[in-house]
């Protein structure tokens, strides 16, 4: 789901590619992009993640929102990947660029923070003796 020209979300069970976020959020006005991916590790044999989609949309959509109002931004970009995630690979990206680093470095904390406690998106954690859900003890929506 794209929100305007200059915000990308996207759901997706496709691998998520830094470079091509980072590309969606390059701007001739900014000076700077910063970026967090989120990956798994180690500790897990695998990630699943689940969602309903519209309304993690428009909860990602909205948070988009209030970060332009704390901060000024030139583009942002939100990608989450659902499904199945190996060890190593990416399961969120978050792009920001801006004319200076400060609030392009803050926004993307902000982001990650943010979405991770309201937006509702469910992570269940496949361990090598079993499995459990993740819970989210942040989680207002869910």
């Amino acid at each position: 789901m794209e929100k305007t020209e200059k915000d990308f979300i996207k759901l997706t069970s496709d691998p998520l590619i830094l470079q091509d976020i980072v590309d969606l959020v390059k701007d001739d006005q900014a000076g700077a992009i910063s970026t967090f991916c989120g990956t798994t590790h180690k500790t897990v044999v695998r990630l699943e993640y689940e969602s309903y989609i519209p309304m993690a949309e428009k909860e990602i959509s909205s948070i988009i929102t209030d970060v332009r109002s704390k901060w000024e931004l030139t583009k942002v970009a939100v990608h989450h990947r659902l499904g199945i995630v190996p060890v190593g690979e990416t399961s969120v990206i978050i792009a920001v660029s801006s004319v200076h680093r400060n609030e392009s470095l803050k926004a993307v904390e902000w982001l990650i923070n943010t979405l991770k406690e309201k937006v509702p998106i469910w992570k269940k954690e496949i361990y090598y003796d079993g499995s459990s859900w993740k819970e989210n003890t942040k989680s207002k929506c869910c």
